[in-house]
């Protein structure tokens, strides 16, 4: 994914740039912008060519932003009517221009709300605004409780995005890790929001700051179950899944997983016995309801990988949801794979797998992987 996006950034891309930015403002040098665009960015990865053409445009656009700031309003295509996620690489044309507001803007607060504003209904700017949070707080704040009841959903779903405490590719927002609620009374206004799009970045919101507060967010999430509907369903199942896949008790008593699970293991094969590297590992083992009375179960693996220093760090692994009535007995399959991954690299050793029930571990066997 990262490649293929780092490789759009190439002669295509800034040829048309140029042509945008030259209709804007026909004072521009475009033949020496798209070379100096493309001046050294082979050797850039993804972000690195976006701040490389970020800071072309500051060389041969006006000085002064508030007038580079018309240009790049003028020089902007159509809004995306749909969801950017979906949209593949074409809205990260404009990551060059977010990358410019969040640098360049930060003391031209109304030209740059208003770049940013446009900007995130053809990309995002979640990532600019975290700037303005951090230089101006009140201000920022002030405009994102007001963008929350825009029309635009682009714009609403800026509004969760760009306060994420742990926003993946951002610095971190301290001072909502150490203090949500603000960012909480936020979500409150989008939590019902009707388009999934945004109702997916609430979610996703509540998730960081569980990381952080988990109390406080499963508190957030039983006061949004009062009454919910599907649609506010899915933001608390979605927003407690980290707490989920550690077990925590409330995040699983709020979804109906509480109580410790009365089930036994048995029939644990693994195949095959001693996985190499690059490999899979299948295992199944049959879960059994010792119970009196029906059970609900969140089942989840954990897999304790081996590291580099010879420590173990676990991972968990979604298995699947069921009921089992007494005396009941089921077969459960799941798969290990110790590829090489950009995410993941396997190291040789004893892997412990446990099994997962209710955030109850039960152990099923180590694994020595060669």
């Amino acid at each position: 994914m990262a490649e293929a996006l780092k490789t759009f950034y190439g002669p295509r891309v800034i040829a048309e740039l140029g042509r945008d930015l030259a209709a804007a403002y026909p004072r521009l040098a475009r033949l020496r912008f798209e070379a100096d665009c493309l001046a050294g960015l082979d050797q850039l990865e993804l972000i690195a060519r976006a701040w490389h053409i970020a800071e072309t445009m500051r060389a041969h656009l006006p000085q002064s932003f508030e007038k580079a700031a018309k240009v790049l309003l003028r020089s902007l295509g159509p809004e995306y009517g749909g969801d950017p996620e979906l949209s593949g690489m074409e809205a990260f044309r404009y990551m060059p221009h977010v990358c410019y507001v969040g640098k360049y803007g930060l003391d031209h607060f109304e030209p740059a709300m208003q770049l940013q504003y446009e900007l995130t209904k053809r990309f995002t700017a979640e990532f600019s605004i975290r700037a303005y949070l951090v230089r101006h707080p009140q201000r920022t704040y002030e405009r994102l409780r007001k963008w929350a009841h825009d029309p635009n959903h682009h714009v609403r779903r800026l509004v969760s995005e760009g306060t994420r405490p742990r926003l993946p590719w951002a610095p971190r927002l301290r001072a909502f890790q150490e203090d949500p609620k603000p960012v909480i009374a936020l979500l409150q206004l989008l939590k019902d929001d009707p388009e999934l799009y945004v109702r997916r970045s609430v979610a996703n919101n509540l998730n960081d700051i569980a990381k952080d507060h988990p109390d406080l967010a499963v508190q957030v999430c039983r006061e949004w179950s009062r009454g919910a509907g599907p649609e506010r369903k899915w933001i608390v199942r979605h927003a407690l899944r980290s707490l989920t896949k550690q077990g925590h008790p409330r995040a699983l008593e709020l979804q109906g997983f509480g109580g410790k699970p009365k089930v036994e293991i048995a029939k644990i094969r693994f195949q095959p016995q001693r996985p190499k590297i690059g490999e899979s590992l299948k295992f199944h083992c049959e879960l059994a309801s010792t119970a009196r009375k029906q059970q609900t179960l969140l089942i989840d693996f954990a897999v304790h990988f081996v590291k580099a220093n010879g420590a173990a760090s676990p991972k968990v692994f979604k298995l699947k949801q069921l009921t089992l009535q007494p005396g009941e007995r089921t077969l459960l399959k799941g798969s290990v794979s110790f590829k090489i991954l950009t995410t993941r690299k396997p190291y040789p050793g004893s892997h412990k797998i446990e099994l997962l029930v209710n955030g109850v571990a039960f152990p099923l066997g180590r694994i020595q992987v060669a």
